[in-house]
């Protein structure tokens, strides 16, 4: 079973809380909220969808690089795989 249906009921309600607070981002713009406000929401955001990239990243790690029974091709092309997400998210 892959992690993220494992872990998918903890992966969601993140989820949910990262669109609640892109709302709130959201109503605060249209309502020309100070923005130094609108920085710090965004900051919030920002910070929760790395703690939600992080989690994934973990749990792909470990469950297919680390697999016992991943051949060493296998874990080289997932290991590409992978860098080339994080150079994606990176930028």
């Amino acid at each position: 079973m892959s992690h993220t249906l494992k872990d998918q009921k903890k992966l969601l309600l993140r989820v949910k809380r990262i669109k609640g607070q892109t709302e709130s981002l959201e109503k605060a713009l249209e309502s020309g909220t100070e923005c130094l406000k609108v920085l710090q929401q965004v900051a919030a955001v920002r910070g929760a969808i790395n703690g939600l990239m992080n989690e994934l990243l973990e749990g792909h790690i470990r469950e297919h690089l680390m697999s016992e029974s991943a051949t060493p091709e296998d874990r080289e092309n997932d290991l590409e795989d992978i860098v080339a997400v994080i150079r994606a998210y990176m930028k």
